[in-house]
Protein backbone atom coordinates (compact mmCIF):
# COMPACT_ATOMS: atom_id res chain seq x y z
CA UNK A 1 0.00 0.00 0.00
CA UNK A 2 1.11 3.38 -1.38
CA UNK A 3 2.14 6.09 1.70
CA UNK A 4 0.11 9.18 1.20
CA UNK A 5 2.78 11.66 1.24
CA UNK A 6 3.71 14.30 -0.26
CA UNK A 7 7.23 15.86 -0.15
CA UNK A 8 8.35 19.44 -0.21
CA UNK A 9 11.49 20.21 -1.17
CA UNK A 10 12.34 23.85 -0.22
CA UNK A 11 15.69 24.92 -2.02
CA UNK A 12 19.01 27.38 -3.47
CA UNK A 13 22.02 26.13 -4.80
CA UNK A 14 23.74 25.99 -1.41
CA UNK A 15 20.74 24.35 0.56
CA UNK A 16 18.26 22.30 0.11
CA UNK A 17 15.34 20.92 2.78
CA UNK A 18 13.11 18.11 2.12
CA UNK A 19 9.75 18.22 4.59
CA UNK A 20 6.76 15.73 4.69
CA UNK A 21 3.61 15.94 5.08
CA UNK A 22 0.67 13.65 5.73
CA UNK A 23 -1.69 13.87 2.21
CA UNK A 24 -1.91 17.34 1.17
CA UNK A 25 -1.90 18.80 4.69
CA UNK A 26 0.75 21.26 5.33
CA UNK A 27 1.56 20.03 8.28
CA UNK A 28 5.56 20.08 7.70
CA UNK A 29 8.05 17.52 9.34
CA UNK A 30 11.27 18.26 8.18
CA UNK A 31 13.05 14.66 6.99
CA UNK A 32 16.24 16.39 5.68
CA UNK A 33 18.42 19.08 5.42
CA UNK A 34 21.34 19.36 2.76
CA UNK A 35 23.99 22.30 2.41
CA UNK A 36 26.27 22.08 -0.21
CA UNK A 37 29.76 21.33 0.81
CA UNK A 38 31.08 24.28 -1.18
CA UNK A 39 29.41 26.76 0.51
CA UNK A 40 31.57 27.75 3.37
CA UNK A 41 33.89 29.37 1.19
CA UNK A 42 33.80 31.39 -2.31
CA UNK A 43 30.55 32.01 -4.12
CA UNK A 44 29.00 28.63 -5.72
CA UNK A 45 29.82 28.30 -9.01
CA UNK A 46 27.84 27.07 -11.61
CA UNK A 47 29.87 23.32 -11.07
CA UNK A 48 29.16 23.60 -7.84
CA UNK A 49 25.38 24.02 -8.30
CA UNK A 50 25.20 21.26 -11.04
CA UNK A 51 26.99 18.68 -8.29
CA UNK A 52 24.42 19.85 -5.79
CA UNK A 53 21.39 19.43 -8.01
CA UNK A 54 22.47 16.09 -8.47
CA UNK A 55 22.60 15.68 -4.39
CA UNK A 56 19.07 16.50 -4.28
CA UNK A 57 17.59 14.78 -7.25
CA UNK A 58 19.76 11.40 -5.85
CA UNK A 59 17.60 11.98 -2.61
CA UNK A 60 14.32 12.30 -3.95
CA UNK A 61 14.62 9.17 -6.42
CA UNK A 62 16.04 6.96 -3.71
CA UNK A 63 12.62 8.45 -1.45
CA UNK A 64 10.13 7.42 -4.42
CA UNK A 65 12.19 4.45 -4.83
CA UNK A 66 11.31 3.25 -1.04
CA UNK A 67 8.01 4.53 -1.56
CA UNK A 68 8.17 7.11 1.01
CA UNK A 69 6.08 9.72 -1.05
CA UNK A 70 3.37 9.92 -3.74
CA UNK A 71 3.40 13.56 -3.97
CA UNK A 72 6.05 16.02 -4.69
CA UNK A 73 6.06 19.88 -4.47
CA UNK A 74 8.56 22.01 -5.17
CA UNK A 75 9.71 25.38 -4.21
CA UNK A 76 12.84 26.04 -5.94
CA UNK A 77 14.86 29.00 -6.62
CA UNK A 78 14.06 29.58 -10.46
CA UNK A 79 17.31 28.38 -11.99
CA UNK A 80 18.22 25.84 -9.68
CA UNK A 81 14.87 24.28 -10.06
CA UNK A 82 15.75 23.59 -13.01
CA UNK A 83 18.85 22.06 -12.73
CA UNK A 84 17.31 19.84 -10.13
CA UNK A 85 14.28 19.18 -12.89
CA UNK A 86 17.08 17.69 -15.52
CA UNK A 87 18.66 15.10 -12.83
CA UNK A 88 15.39 13.82 -12.08
CA UNK A 89 13.75 10.21 -13.72
CA UNK A 90 10.51 10.67 -15.90
CA UNK A 91 8.84 8.68 -13.06
CA UNK A 92 9.90 11.00 -10.38
CA UNK A 93 8.99 13.98 -12.43
CA UNK A 94 5.15 12.97 -12.70
CA UNK A 95 4.66 12.80 -9.40
CA UNK A 96 5.61 16.99 -9.10
CA UNK A 97 2.47 18.13 -8.91
CA UNK A 98 3.38 22.26 -7.54
CA UNK A 99 5.93 23.93 -8.37
CA UNK A 100 6.76 27.35 -7.05
CA UNK A 101 9.68 29.29 -8.66
CA UNK A 102 10.95 31.11 -5.95
CA UNK A 103 13.65 30.56 -2.99
CA UNK A 104 12.15 30.03 0.11
CA UNK A 105 14.76 29.17 1.86
CA UNK A 106 15.65 31.61 4.00
CA UNK A 107 12.18 31.04 5.86
CA UNK A 108 11.40 29.35 8.68
CA UNK A 109 9.00 25.96 8.90
CA UNK A 110 5.61 27.89 10.09
CA UNK A 111 6.33 30.77 7.69
CA UNK A 112 6.71 28.03 4.56
CA UNK A 113 3.40 26.41 5.66
CA UNK A 114 1.84 30.07 6.10
CA UNK A 115 3.42 30.68 2.45
CA UNK A 116 1.90 27.77 0.89
CA UNK A 117 -1.38 28.59 2.46
CA UNK A 118 -1.39 31.86 0.33
CA UNK A 119 -0.92 29.83 -3.04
Amino acid sequence: MMVEATWLVVADGGRARVFETAGLTLDLQEVEDFVNDETTGTMLTEKDREKFAKRVAQYLEEGRLHQQYNRLRLAIEPKFLGMVRTDLSEDTRRLIFEQISEDLSALSTREIEAHLRRH
